[in-house]
């Protein structure tokens, strides 16, 4: 296999620390261990992009996994060849318990059925994770038959022991000066195939909740729940590429492994590991009441407490779950926590600790075609990075350069923070560079939409603190305020509660005897002068729309936008109908505030839908059927609708339903409607 563009350029910035990804896919399923442990294997022997030597390596892989891991029913030849020849070597799963009745410690060796291997408490200290549910290790394992012919005798012990993970100190350094031979791009994509996957495969939108599901291993204390369809591989991260990340699948917790047993003061997983998953969240329960309680301290704090000890810990929670339907039904009956366990799905509080809210269904079911031939960076070598990563922070690079709207509060604030912190740590792994105005505003579009995505849900289950959603930033003082939607929540067919950009409104039309319909109406303006249509072959009556619409802009241009001179300003208008309805007609007041808001750079008001025509003269046409508007207004998910004032009388006869679901707002002419309209 040639060397693609992105290989030779990553073998030429990270020698020695890339291995081809197809590799550990050879060794999957032949030995009993992670992904992270093949490729430590691989790393060591295979870190070349010479073929030659990459197969030579893969052969010494091949020994030495088949000699070192033990498959099922292979227990008992090793534990014979640690007898005959007086110690062994083996890959496994090494835990340790205090076993008080000897006042010594004792290793599990799961592979080899063993509970009760003698270990030195030297070697229990400087690797405290094994006894908050152990890690994979190079094990020297030794036999002594006198101590077997001993009464209760325990003849195996632990000699030596090797993690499973790099203890290179300046790995970062390297990953960072190898990034800067790479662009933005190209150093994504390699991202992606350094967890096995093909970013030509990807979508932009995957490929970028891909990385998402990275920021909890770089950012400290950072909390991220993933729901969404089966197969997405949401748990592969956690559980196959980091030794710093731990997995818990389904069942109990129990708060002395998760947090710090009380009995001894032995610390748990949020103090051993980076990264703590719990998969199948649906079906995660803890062994006391209060453990939810002490989770949810635990997440807004960073820190929990033994008796009146205050302990800290830096590990980040992340929630993983499958939807049982799709997102939009999983919608129509409840809201997108709905699976999690009933002690966490409802309780507005515990989602306010979530720092982001990863849509799963915006990811691909996991394909061989997904899965990458090429070179990525080593799996231990990547880890290790993320970890390095964890103590700097990225979340002053916003200062000055972004400005949130007033929606956000401080919890909202935070949560965007360290998500922009994380992915921005992820993109240039080098704290020295000064991110571009385009890496912020990527990582803060999809913070910010992360988030939302947590208060829409606290929204639906009713909560009035959390009714404001509507999240927006500004690039720089002088940028234009820019409202971000979930998706999902999306539809070009509707009326959004958001405010759209500046120049664009919903108007509804009468219509020409076709009936009323909805439409979009967009306008950007240059420097120049008149108006352009950039439908093709527009209808007749929109063209007059706007022809009127312009002429009224010009006549009462101090009332309408002060001292800015729309003559000097070129404006191309396009429409776009969302119904059944195409002639365009009837649309004057909404072409109006369009090229109004285009020239004074300020948005609508979201969930806005404008009603009314004008004439030459400005003065407002009579609206013939103004409660069919407004309830089609309605119908499209308007919240406000702005009509002329001539329809008062006849929207008296507006039912109950609809007068309490929609805000009509009253307009005397032009001008009122702007200032009505336009947000401040």
């Amino acid at each position: 296999m040639s060397l693609d563009a992105l290989d030779a350029k990553a073998a030429e910035a990270f020698p020695g620390l890339l291995v081809r990804k197809d590799l550990v896919r050879r060794f999957r399923g032949q030995f009993p261990v992670p992904t992270y442990v093949v490729e430590f294997m691989l790393g060591r022997y295979c870190a070349s992009t010479e073929p030659e030597e990459i197969e030579e390596g893969a052969e010494i892989v091949r020994e030495q996994l088949g000699a070192r891991t033990v498959r099922a029913g292979e227990e008992e030849l090793l534990k014979s060849k640690a007898r005959t020849q007086g110690s062994t070597k083996l890959i496994d799963v090494v835990t340790a318990r205090l076993d008080a009745k000897t006042d010594s410690y004792l290793a599990t060796l799961p592979s080899l059925q063993l509970s009760d291997v003698r270990i030195d408490d030297s070697i229990v200290h400087a690797h405290e994770r094994m006894l908050t549910g152990g890690f994979y290790a190079e094990v020297e394992l030794g036999y002594d038959a006198s101590i077997a012919q001993e009464k209760n005798g325990r003849p195996f012990d632990v000699r030596s022991l090797r993690a499973i993970q790099l203890s290179n100190r300046d790995v970062l350094d390297k990953i960072a000066e190898g990034r800067a031979a790479l662009t933005t791009d190209e150093w994504k994509n390699l991202l992606m195939r350094s967890v096995g996957l093909e970013p030509e495969m990807l979508t932009p939108r995957a490929r970028d909740m891909m990385l998402l599901r990275m920021v909890p291993f770089v950012e400290r204390n950072y909390n991220m729940v993933e729901l969404g369809p089966r197969g997405t591989g949401k748990s592969h991260l956690f559980q196959q590429v980091s030794p710093y990340a731990h997995l818990i699948s389904g069942g109990k917790a129990t708060v002395a492994r998760m947090f710090v047993n009380m009995a001894n003061g032995q610390r748990g997983l949020v103090c051993q590991y980076d990264v703590v998953c719990f998969d199948e969240v649906s079906g995660v329960s803890f062994d006391q009441k209060d453990g939810v309680n002490i989770m949810k301290g635990y997440m807004e704090s960073g820190e929990f407490s033994r008796g009146r000890e205050s302990i800290r810990a830096e590990g980040g929670i992340v929630l993983v779950g499958n939807f049982d339907v799709d997102v939009q039904h999983q919608q129509r009956v409840g809201h997108l926590f709905g699976p999690l366990p009933p002690e966490m799905r409802d309780d507005t509080a515990f989602m306010d600790r979530i720092h982001a809210y990863l849509p799963g269904w915006d990811l691909p079911k996991v394909n061989k075609e997904l899965f990458t031939d090429r070179f990525g960076l080593v799996s231990d070598v990547l880890a290790e990075a993320f970890t390095r990563l964890r103590a700097q922070s990225r979340a002053d690079a916003t200062a000055g350069r972004v400005f949130f709207g007033g929606a956000l509060s401080g919890r909202d604030q935070n949560a965007v923070n360290k998500t922009v912190s994380g992915l921005l740590k992820l993109i240039q792994p080098d704290g020295g560079v000064v991110a571009s105005d385009e890496d912020i505003e990527w990582a803060v579009r999809l913070a910010l939409e992360c988030r939302r995505r947590v208060k829409e849900q606290q929204k639906r289950i009713g909560s009035a603190e959390f009714r404001t959603t509507q999240f927006s930033y500004q690039m720089g003082f002088d940028g234009v305020e820019t409202f971000v939607a979930t998706p999902e929540l999306q539809s070009d067919a509707m009326i959004t509660g958001d405010p759209l950009p500046p120049g664009q409104v919903f108007a509804i039309g009468e219509g020409n005897g076709e009936g009323a319909g909805l439409y979009r109406i967009e306008v950007t303006e240059a420097a120049g002068s008149g108006t352009r249509i950039l439908n093709q072959s527009p209808p007749a009556a929109f063209r007059e729309c706007v022809k009127i619409a312009e002429q009224n802009l010009y006549s009462r241009s101090k009332e309408l936008v002060s001292d800015r001179r729309p003559k000097e300003h070129e404006f191309s208008l396009q429409l776009r109908a969302l119904d059944t309805a195409r002639s365009g007609g009837a649309l004057g007041v909404g072409v109006l505030m369009a090229l109004c808001s285009a020239l004074l750079g300020q948005s609508c008001m979201g969930g806005l839908a404008i009603v009314g025509d004008l004439t030459l003269g400005g003065s407002l046409e009579l609206v013939h059927n103004p409660v069919e508007l407004v309830e089609l207004g309605l119908e499209k998910g308007a919240t406000t609708v702005l009509v002329p004032v001539s329809c008062r009388r006849q929207l008296l006869d507006l039912s109950d339903d609809v007068a309490t679901k929609v805000q009509v707002l009253y307009y005397a002419d032009a001008a009122d409607a702007l200032r009505k309209a336009v947000l401040p």
